[in-house]
């Protein structure tokens, strides 16, 4: 229990710590007394009573989200727990859900709640401040059930580069940082946090072993740590001429952090007069070249550090263009030669 504190004036306070806001400040009550004993008298019947008025039948539905994240801060990832402050903070704290009790919550208020979200956000968006809230509120009334419609996921239109598309951004960007941040991203694949991450000391040969990860942390600071899940942890062979270029010196590869190499990237691709994609769509040409060159989907996923062939089906492995067209040429070519015999009476063996 707090102390009571004398003042100038003769009287005594005691500041008794209210509730953190969904912007992180911390508020006190303070209570002033004649005397000592009343003033910490006044500031036991008040912790008694935010006790009380912190059982989950009194909570609402913005402190269970934002005490959610508190518990589960030392268990998941900086980039994980910022991501549930900013949805938190844009899609739930500023709606008028956040102000419902959560054991008066119904299915009316959230289903009308997604449908607001939808008409201005994407699929992915409303799911993803669905599922926190959801899981919030599970924490605090583990037999909360919701029945809700969610707006259907859609496909995201991705461009996979081609072989031209890479050879032509690697020949604009030769001797530059950035060349050996594509061939890594691209021959790898390994992600961008990963290449910024990477050390001198990582490279044996020509086997690049990823064991850490550069992202944000919950005070937006660039900081390096052991990667997401345990499939990211791997080795990787890569062609000579790829570690060649690589500096010898010491230290990290790659100088630029996660999202300066982005930028750089998008620079580059502008400048080169190239087709418009992302620096992480060069995951997307590495998985979907290993693809159609006939390697086998475990070697992909291991190669990639992906922790099952659904993500890696579903969204690593797109249509190249270009063996689009080889392979349509094939199955043309093999038709072809199916009405040609036909014709001519010949029966293949």
């Amino acid at each position: 229990m707090a102390k009571a504190k004398k003042l100038p004036s003769g009287q005594w306070r005691v500041l008794v710590y209210s509730h953190t806001d969904p912007d992180g400040k911390r508020h006190y009550e303070s209570f002033t007394a004649d005397s000592k004993r009343e003033a910490e008298y006044q500031a036991a019947e008040f912790a008694r009573d935010k006790d009380r008025k912190g059982r989950p039948e009194n909570l609402i539905v913005a402190e269970v989200v934002q005490k959610y994240i508190e518990i589960k801060t030392n268990v998941l990832s900086p980039s994980t727990i910022r991501g549930y402050e900013n949805t938190a903070r844009n899609y739930i704290y500023k709606s008028s859900i956040s102000k419902y009790n959560i054991r008066s919550l119904s299915q009316i208020e959230l289903q009308k709640w997604v449908g607001d979200l939808a008409d201005s956000f994407s699929p992915k968006t409303v799911r993803n401040a669905y599922g926190l809230l959801l899981s919030a509120v599970e924490m605090f009334v583990p037999d909360f059930k919701a029945k809700v419609t969610l707006p259907q996921k859609k496909d995201p239109a991705l461009y996979v580069p081609s072989d031209s598309d890479i050879k032509h951004i690697l020949s604009h960007i030769q001797g530059k940082e950035l060349e050996i941040a594509v061939l890594l991203a691209a021959f790898g694949p390994m992600r961008r946090s990963e290449i910024c991450a990477l050390t001198t000391n990582d490279i044996r040969g020509n086997i690049v072993t990823v064991n850490k990860a550069m992202v944000l942390d919950a005070n937006n600071q660039w900081t390096i740590k052991s990667p997401k899940t345990l499939s990211s942890y791997r080795e990787i062979k890569y062609p000579q001429f790829v570690i060649d270029k690589i500096k010898k010196n010491g230290g990290r590869i790659i100088e630029a952090t996660p999202d300066q190499l982005s930028s750089r990237f998008r620079r580059a691709i502008r400048f080169s007069h190239s087709p418009k994609f992302r620096f992480h769509d060069l995951r997307h040409y590495g998985a979907s070249i290993m693809h159609a060159i006939g390697i086998p989907d475990q070697y992909i996923m291991d190669r990639g550090g992906w922790a099952s062939d659904r993500v890696m089906k579903k969204i690593y492995i797109g249509t190249i263009s270009e063996e689009k067209e080889r392979a349509t040429d094939h199955i043309l070519n093999h038709f072809a030669d199916m009405q040609h015999e036909i014709q001519h009476g010949i029966k293949k063996s």
